[in-house]
């Protein structure tokens, strides 16, 4: 599993790149063609990381239920997201992936609902959704470079 967490972690750091680089303006710009924006989709990558590995092992998450309605998936960007909001995300992209690497190696994550993601997959355990979460990361990373060139 070392190696999930690593991936999860280098895909983060490339996200936090995008909040660091871009104004509070562009993170916020949903261009033409699209339905999103950066910040969406950064702040989405962590909720549906909360959903997949604590919601569905029935842990409570590390998120708050604000966050999840405003980024899970079936939402989009309808509101401006403040500077505050921006720096609490680039806070969570890195605490929540330290805090599941920590409890998987607790063997916190005992039970697992199965759920069957967009692609037809079913995950059955949360090394599923763990490997997943990566997979899913990478669409929204991709994404974000699109958008950032429609910026």
């Amino acid at each position: 599993m070392n190696f999930a967490f690593e991936t999860t972690l280098k895909n983060r750091i490339l996200l936090k790149s995008f909040l660091e680089h871009y104004s509070l303006e562009q993170l916020n710009k949903v261009p033409e063609g699209f339905s999103n924006t950066i910040i969406w989709n950064v702040a989405h990558t962590i909720v549906t990381q909360q959903l997949l590995v604590y919601n569905l092992s029935g842990i409570p998450m590390n998120v708050s239920d604000k966050m999840v309605a405003n980024y899970r998936k079936g939402t989009k960007a309808e509101h401006f997201v403040s500077q505050i909001e921006v720096d609490e995300v680039k806070g969570l992209l890195f605490s929540t992936v330290e805090k599941m690497e920590e409890d998987y190696n607790n063997n916190l994550f005992k039970n697992y609902t199965e759920y069957t993601v967009t692609t037809g997959n079913i995950l059955r355990n949360v090394e599923h959704a763990i490997a997943f979460n990566n997979f899913h990361e990478g669409i929204h990373l991709g994404y974000i470079l699109a958008l950032k060139k429609s910026l």
